[in-house]
């Protein structure tokens, strides 16, 4: 089985370039190019990425985003990279549960969350 997130863009080429940078600390590269796609892959078992270029421009809030974990505690300096890299951050640091995050968005406005998960929190393996 493979998951796939597909994200509607204006610009898959701008897109590829800030998400292949902020992807980069964890292992994605590109993959399929065809118009009006282009894959950003990971490391399995890692979702692909898969941008879609769009005519119409984002409208609302997104119904789903993606909560990226760098593995790290410094979520102020992670977000501080994906800001030089065109982010844009739409709030302060948030928690619930022990979970830690701060929500930005990529260059078009689609939001995503960089998280931090609690110490203890337990792995359920396949």
């Amino acid at each position: 089985m493979q998951i796939v997130v597909t994200l509607d863009c204006a610009d898959t080429e701008a897109q590829a370039a800030f998400w292949l940078a902020a992807l980069t600390p964890l292992g994605y590269r590109r993959g399929f190019h065809g118009h009006p796609y282009l894959s950003l892959v990971g490391p399995s078992p890692a979702p692909t990425l898969l941008l879609q270029h769009v005519p119409e421009p984002k409208q609302g809030k997104n119904r789903m985003h993606l909560d990226l974990d760098f593995d790290t505690s410094d979520l102020a300096s992670e977000v501080n990279r994906l800001e030089e890299l065109g982010a844009a951050r739409l709030s302060e640091e948030l928690s619930e549960h022990g979970f830690r995050w701060i929500v930005v968005a990529d260059p078009e406005g689609n939001e995503f969350c960089v998280f931090n998960p609690p110490s203890d929190i337990a792995v359920v393996e396949p």
